[in-house]
Parts: C-alpha cells; structure tokens; sequence
C-alpha cells in the first residue's frame, strides 16, 4: 500500500534532528530504560505541561476511602508489611476516572476507567495505579503524549475525531488488544462498582530472602460486572452525565459499601526469560492457565470524603511510590509513568504535593526536602537540610536496600524495537479475545467498531479503513470480515493484505 512522502525531518523543539522518536533507549531489548534518553523526557514532561489546571488524562474522576483486609497468605512472595499477617486492615483511598474526557465530560463515555488505588501502610504510601483493563493500547512511554492527543480534540476543529483515533490505531498494531476491549461493551462500564480493576503492569515482589517475584494484580468486583451497550451508554449520557459519580456517593452512603477482592498472578523471576510472551509488555496478559490467580484480601470503600476537591481532587498518585517488598519491573511503559506521574502532580499542585492530607503519609517522615510552593509543615525548622551530617540521628536502614536485578549478559544501550522479532505478535491475544466472546459480545463489539469507525472522514479516509481492517483480519477472519461489511468494504483485498505500521 503506497504511502504519501514525507519531507519535513523530525527535530527536536530545539532543533536537533532526531530519528529515535517512537523508541525508547533500554539496557539490552527487555532491560530498563535509561535516564538518558532525553526525547523521552522532552516528551514526557512537554505532555505533562499541556494543560492546566486539570488533570492532563484521568481529568473527571470519583474516589472514596475505605479499608484492605489480608484474607491468605503471601508472605512467601513478598516482606511487604500490609500482608504480614491475615487480618490486617490498612486504610486506602481509590480514585475511579474516565481516561480521555475533560472535567465536564459524561462518565458514560467510551473510555478505559483509571483505577488508582493508595494503600497508607507503615512503611509509606503505595499507589498501585491502574485501569479497569489488564493492558493497554501501547507498549513505550515515548508514544504516549502522541496516543493521547488523538483521544482529546483535534487542533483544527476543537471536536474529538474517529480520524485521528482510528488513524493512531491501524498505525499501531500492538494497540488491537486494548482496542478489542474497548469496543466491546466493556468499554462502557454501567458503574465504577461493576467493572473489575487491574494493576496492569507488571510488578515485581520481594520476600525476605530478597527473592524476586513478578506479579501482576487483579481486583474482582463482588457486585458483578455490569455494561451498559452503547445505546444505553448514549442514553446515560444525556440522562445524567455524572451516573458513575452519583452512584458511587449514594451507595456508600446507603451502607452499600462496593467491594472487590485482590488476587495476584505469580511469575518466578527466572521464568521471565523464557514466557511465550514477553512478560513486560502492557499489551500482553499472562495466562491464568499458566499462572494462575492466588487469593490475597478483600478492599472495601466505606468512608465519602467530606470535600469532593480537598481529596479527590487533590488526589496525587503515582506507580513510582511502592513499599518495602514491592518493587518495579523492566517493563517500559511502568519506567515512563515513574517518570511522568510524579513530574505531572509536581506541575499540577507543587513541587509540596505529597503535604496535602489526601496525599500525606500517616505515619513518620524522614527527608530533607525543603522550600518551595504550599510548605505546610513547618519546613524543617532548624534542622539541617542537608545529607549525611553530624546534627540528626536520621540514618539509612540497610534491611531496606533493594536486592539487584539480573538483566542478562552482554547487555547494551539500545533503542527498543517494539515490532522487533519476538515483539511483534500482536494479533493472536485479541483474536483470542474475541473467540472467547459469546455470540452477543461479539455482535456487540462489531457493532460498537462499525459505529466508531464510521466517523472516520477526509481524503485518508479508505488508507486509514483498510490499514485497520488488515489488523482484524489477522486478529480473526470473522471478525474483519463482519466489520468490512458493516463498513460496506469489499473484503477480497484485505484477508492477505499488507500494512504498513510505524
């Protein structure tokens, strides 16, 4: 399929012609990536400077406080203190949120749910920030600002645009999986208490032999799941733009506090190497055949906050914040958010933010961070400011060092190839997504894409139509055939054809 030539070279917004726009630098294909990519900063802190004063994505949420019980035993995978013991209660928050809408958007939106969970534990605060899918639609931090922009509105005529969303999507295949479920009438949860919720990345556990786990969480609702199709999704939308947020206040305050247990899936460090599927790739699940769901504890939200801004607005997450026993993994898009979280709610609300309540640490804490914006506590007084010093008896607690992670041999700075041999499956986990679904889901689904992609409009129109419609038929055949019909496309082109993918 023959593309338009491009003449104009990317640079930097100094200058710098640049050609690792979309790749980020890692230490060998699987391991971290490294501080000094600097387009992945230059992007990654330009996106988090965009908009103000709200949230640049998750910007309309919900959230309530409530209470982990430890239900089994994992003591065996991980030292972090909330698990120590069955039975033991730590308070949380868990702020809900629309994805790509602004402040007044309609929670009935198609739209992944952010799914952003604090635990206020001894040791500190952990934030386990994730969605109500167990992917995503890309797989390297450097594509995110350019993901979510086709999400917001385009810059010529202020609306959303299929274009530009549909576009994005037949130009990166890996995003078919996330895609796959958006569509369906998962896209469209009927409440923030029905829809499950994931951890999303991959994680690491350590236990007290400072052994390495990856783990991957899972956050079941016990109120069932319940979709709204897209009609009804329509319809709400109209009704009450503000049902999920309505919805979550009345039940707490009814006493019908929503519950969802956690459970994990466990990945033996050695067998990292060796998975059918990269295990750090967000596009990816792992195989609860092959790992199966462990038990852990039950979260329940029982407390509104007394002031929707002073809490769930000034909510501050970020997946950079983990706990003793709980730490990060090679996975990429996990490294970006590191990164762009704390970098975003530094702009957003002051370099201060983790003094405002909802973010503050209950317990002791020990730095020697100092001044800027919104000081609340007394800035330290007369102590020193400064670290090591002969003043302070504060001191660094060996027992809390991290253990190394084997990144394999001969490893070297490169840029990751996210279609790279071994990276580029993209298909056979949405295919099989779809072969799962019942006759309804999947008329559903096909239904929901047709409705969508029937927005797509202007001269690149049939390019952008058939690039997608090649994914899903390699994804699975019914499924592309059904959605170029629905498209009134002739399908004897697309079942071979070739696409092009950047």
């Amino acid at each position: 399929m023959n593309e338009k030539k491009k003449n104009t070279r990317l640079t930097t917004a100094s200058g710098r012609p640049i050609y690792e726009y979309e790749d980020s630098q890692t230490a060998g294909p699987r391991g971290p990536v490294l501080l000094q990519d600097y387009i992945l900063h230059e992007k990654l802190a330009h996106f988090n400077r965009e908009r103000i004063p709200e949230r640049v994505v998750h910007a309309k949420g919900s959230g309530a406080y409530g209470t982990f019980t430890v239900t089994n035993d994992i003591t065996k995978y991980t030292k972090a203190n909330l698990f120590s013991e069955i039975g033991k209660e730590t308070r949380i928050f868990l702020r809900f949120s629309t994805v790509g809408g602004e402040k007044g958007s309609a929670d009935a939106e198609r739209d992944p749910r952010g799914f952003a969970l604090r635990f206020y534990t001894e040791e500190g605060n952990w934030d386990l920030v994730g969605n109500n899918t167990p992917v995503f639609f890309i797989k390297d931090p450097k594509k995110f600002p350019d993901f979510i922009h086709t999400q917001k509105r385009d810059p010529y005529t202020n609306c959303k645009s299929a274009t530009m969303v549909w576009d994005f999507w037949s130009l990166n295949p890996e995003s078919l999986h996330q895609v796959m479920i958006l569509m369906s009438d998962r896209g469209t949860p009927a409440s923030y208490r029905h829809m499950h919720g994931f951890g999303s990345h991959t994680f690491s556990f350590i236990n007290a032999e400072n052994e390495r786990f990856y783990v991957k969480f899972h956050f079941k609702t016990l109120q069932g799941i319940k979709n709204f199709t897209d009609e009804e999704a329509t319809r709400m939308k109209g009704i009450d733009p503000d049902h999920a947020q309505r919805d979550l206040v009345e039940s707490i305050d009814r006493g019908d506090f929503p519950k969802w247990t956690m459970k994990v899936q466990i990945m033996p460090e050695a067998e990292a190497a060796t998975y059918k599927w990269n295990p750090f790739d967000l596009t990816k699940v792992w195989s609860q055949k092959d790992y199966p769901l462990i038990d852990v504890g039950v979260i329940e939200l029982n407390e509104n906050p007394d002031n929707f801004f002073a809490h769930v607005e000034q909510a501050a997450f970020a997946p950079a914040h983990v706990v003793n026993g709980i730490s990060y993994s090679p996975d990429k898009m996990l490294h970006g958010r590191l990164l762009s979280y704390p970098d975003a709610q530094r702009y957003r609300l002051g370099a201060n933010y983790e003094q405002i309540p909802v973010n503050r640490c209950p317990y002791m804490v020990a730095n020697y961070q100092r001044d800027g914006q919104m000081r609340t506590d007394g800035n330290g007084g007369g102590k020193p400011n400064y670290f090591p010093n002969s003043f302070d008896d504060v001191y660094t607690d060996e027992k809390f060092k991290q253990p190394a992670e084997d990144l394999g041999h001969h490893v070297v700075a490169d840029w990751y190839d996210r279609n790279a041999a071994g990276e580029n499956d993209h298909y056979t986990q949405p295919g099989d997504l779809f072969r799962l679904m019942t006759q309804e889901e999947k008329q559903n689904t096909v239904s929901n894409i047709i409705g969508s992609m029937k927005g797509i409009s202007g001269e690149k129109r049939d390019l952008i139509v058939n690039r997608q419609l090649c994914h899903f038929f390699r994804a699975d055949i019914s499924l592309g055939i059904a959605v170029a019909q629905g498209l009134g496309v002739d399908i004897s082109q697309h079942a071979t054809g070739n696409v092009h993918a950047n």
